[in-house]
């Protein structure tokens, strides 16, 4: 998990976010010990982790399935352009598939022209917009009345 937060970092240009506060390994444990969570990485013949992605699987409630979201995918810059994130990508799709999920999706971020040619390749583009909301603010009351 370190090596695999070491590309992230690196290949996202944010070492800080992926290595400044990571978690130990009791966290670690935990996180792929569950059901909710999937880590894959390719690694190169001397060991080296190249490449990665990081996935939630997102039980829905409106019927029994789910859905596997692609929260980080990278490769290593010296690795790119070689297969790498697709075979990544195939790799999920049997875990997904085998977990019931009738779709894998992932976000792109406009002007990252390599993510949206590779997606666009593997799946169908919907553009939506995605919002942070912060959870320490309130804009609302949030108690429910008549309790």
């Amino acid at each position: 998990m370190h090596a695999l937060l070491d590309v992230f970092g690196e290949a996202f240009g944010d070492t800080e976010t992926y290595g400044k506060a990571r978690p130990g390994r009791a966290w670690f444990e935990r996180l792929l010990g569950s059901d909710d969570f999937v880590a894959l990485v390719a690694a190169a013949e001397s060991g080296t982790i190249v490449g990665g992605l990081a996935a939630y699987v997102l039980r829905k409630f409106e019927q029994e399935r789910c859905e596997v979201y692609i929260y980080d995918l990278a490769v290593a810059e010296g690795q790119r352009r070689r297969g790498i994130a697709t075979a990544l990508i195939d790799a999920l799709r049997g875990i997904a598939g085998a977990l019931g999920a009738y779709v894998i999706f992932v976000q792109a971020d406009y002007g990252d022209e390599p993510a949206i040619a590779l997606y666009t390749k593997l799946g169908v583009r919907e553009d939506v917009m995605h919002f942070d909301i912060d959870v320490g603010a309130t804009s609302y009351d949030t108690r429910v009345r008549g309790t």
